[in-house]
């Protein structure tokens, strides 16, 4: 039995809202069970020097969690003091929102989209990836409809969610009291058309084997599926 009483194959509820920030291009609260993630997106004219002249836009992300997102208080990190966990994930929210962008259609333009942690409750990147998307749809929207953009750069949505083994059972999208107990433990990042962007899985104590392996990856396609709906239901 899970903490939750959830089925394995069960996802937390969840919700997005849009249009929470006033001044932001784009802006999503997403709430997946007791993790609530505020993302923005907000598009500026340039791109990083690497890029100036190339014809190429850009998505980047930065991720941080308020000191009370969890149950004890956890100091603020100032942006040349954070820790690697935070960088890592910004990294990868970053990569994985870029993998669904046409950068040519885009321009030469950037867009960041920051995801700030307002409550933690076990997979927060993956809803912050699922969340960025949908502030960064938004923010294209704008573009567009301004005819900023002539053809819309983003090919295909991106989401995320979490599977491990917990109890020695394979499980869908993990909680903290799961995932601080979880055997195994994964995140995958998918687009729309099913193709994958980036798995991560490791062993906590336990392995697994190439069948529990897939066992989790159909368990996320079907957690996936669930949020892209989701997703497609706040961008209407």
């Amino acid at each position: 039995m899970r903490p939750s009483g959830r089925n394995v194959d069960e996802m937390r509820p969840v919700s997005i809202e849009t249009g929470i920030t006033k001044h932001a291009e784009g802006s999503c609260l997403i709430k997946c069970g007791d993790t609530h993630v505020l993302c923005t997106a907000t598009i500026d004219p340039g791109v990083p020097r690497f890029l100036k002249g190339s014809g190429l836009g850009w998505v980047t992300a930065e991720y941080g969690m308020l000191p009370r997102a969890t149950n004890t208080r956890m100091r603020r990190e100032a942006k040349n003091g954070q820790s690697g966990r935070t960088q890592e994930i910004q990294r990868l929210i970053g990569r994985s929102l870029r993998a669904g962008v046409d950068r040519v259609a885009l321009g030469e333009r950037q867009i960041t989209v920051d995801c700030d942690v307002i409550q933690a409750d076990g997979g927060t990147r993956c809803a912050s990836i699922t969340g960025g998307w949908v502030a960064l749809r938004l923010a294209v929207n704008k573009l567009m409809k301004a005819g900023d953009v002539i053809s819309d750069p983003l090919v295909d949505p991106v989401a995320a969610v979490s599977c491990g083994v917990y109890a020695g059972q394979n499980v869908l999208d993990l909680d903290y009291p799961e995932d601080s107990e979880a055997g195994v433990d994964g995140n995958f990042v998918l687009l729309g058309n099913g193709q994958m962007i980036e798995v991560q899985m490791s062993a906590e104590g336990s392995t697994y084997s190439r069948d529990q392996m897939n066992g989790l990856l159909d368990l996320a396609e079907k957690g996936v599926g669930e949020l892209m709906a989701a997703q497609k239901a706040a961008t209407a």
